[in-house]
């Protein structure tokens, strides 16, 4: 083998550690950091709101720093008040009409047991009575198996939830730490902004930099589109479920509809886990002109939720529709429903670091041994 290529297949190799090691490096830090990370998003969030107040009213730095988190923590909590309002008024209209839906339920079981259930058994039993004495105790061996496993599953659910439920309870104290840590770390990373920036622009190389800054520049954007994009897919299903269940007259239709936004974030089974139940149970008491309203429109989120989110997420993180649909489905082979969010992040990151030329450069570093940055 020429030596030169011996050298670019050493500064291939040495690409390929520095990639490997800087994953790791960020997975370590981002697992011992995150809330620090989580207040440097909380800082570029209110940084318009605080350069407004500092710039036009004049306000002191830190006295602008708290007034934006402020106002920040007030509209959350005011949407957060209206949202347990609604859904505590609703919630006692559903303790009253729930348990006489379960009555309703639990009478249409006995019935079916009655009328279907216990015949077809009867039937089983003489057929099975019928069996000679091999026959019969293949079948008892198999149905014993079956309730083995079946147990066997179901008891290893119930250690496992018990024994995470110690973990779970002790996440409040930790979910609280961290709150307190991500305020005022927002406090002081938002006050001296200017000074971290200045003191990062001497650390980092020029070459480093000018790469970097475009990366940064447009996965910023490529966030808060992302976001957007997923709050606007929200909102389109919340207010085509609103005026459906509106339409067909609903009681509490907000309530349902603000339920129905909330499980829709949820990846495949979004709100299926609310429609789904609930067309089933109104097939079982009758009522079959409501569950073929609930079917229409479940049928219509579902669709417009399909056409929709490649299109809205590739206008608004600014990547081709079939690129976006592409990543959300492989995103969600290789890793599952968190795919489904990471997909498109990590289609973002390729195609950012190739519009910033870091891709030329590795190429131009293994080939020649120096990467020459166009300014």
């Amino acid at each position: 083998m020429k030596r030169e290529n011996v050298f670019k297949l050493i500064r291939f190799f040495i690409v390929i550690f520095i990639v490997v090691l800087s994953f790791f490096v960020l997975y370590l830090t981002a697992k011992l950091t995150y809330p620090f990370i989580i207040a440097i998003i909380i800082a570029m969030i209110i940084s318009p709101a605080v350069h407004f107040l500092e710039k036009k009213w004049k306000f002191p730095r830190a006295l602008a720093v708290v007034t934006s988190s402020l106002l920040l923590i007030s509209i959350f909590a005011g949407l957060i008040t209206l949202l347990i309002a609604e859904i505590v008024d609703g919630a006692n209209y559903l303790s009253t009409v729930v348990p006489e839906h379960t009555r309703t339920l639990i009478e249409y079981i006995q019935n079916l047991f009655a009328s279907q259930i216990i015949p077809f058994y009867e039937r089983l039993a003489s057929t099975f009575n019928n069996l000679d004495s091999n026959q019969q105790g293949t079948i008892m061996e198999s149905i014993s198996k079956t309730g083995s496993k079946i147990t066997e599953t179901a008891t290893n659910f119930l250690q496992s939830f018990f024994l995470k439920l110690p973990s779970l309870v002790s996440w409040i104290p930790n979910a609280a730490t961290v709150l307190v840590f991500s305020v005022l770390a927002t406090f002081f990373i938002s006050k001296d902004q200017e000074k971290l920036i200045d003191l990062m622009k001497k650390i980092i190389p020029e070459k480093v930099k000018f790469s970097g800054n475009k990366v940064f520049v447009d996965l910023k954007k490529a966030l808060f589109g992302f976001v957007k994009a997923q709050f606007t897919l929200i909102s389109i299903t919340l207010v085509i479920v609103l005026v459906g269940l509106l339409i067909l007259r609903v009681k509490y239709a907000i309530t349902i509809a603000l339920i129905a936004g909330i499980f829709d974030i949820l990846p495949y089974l979004g709100t299926g886990t609310v429609f789904v139940p609930w067309i089933i149970y109104e097939i079982i008491i009758g009522n079959y002109g409501l569950a073929l309203g609930l079917g229409i429109l479940y049928t219509v989120v579902v669709v417009q939720r399909q056409l929709m989110e490649p299109k809205i997420l590739s206008s608004s993180i600014g990547m081709n529709p079939l690129a976006t649909l592409v990543a959300l489905f492989v995103g969600f082979k290789l890793i599952g429903f968190l795919g489904l969010i990471l997909g498109p992040v990590m289609l973002v990151l390729i195609t950012t670091l190739h519009r910033a030329n870091v891709f030329k450069d590795i190429w131009a570093y293994i080939q020649h041994g120096s990467a020459d940055i166009k300014k």
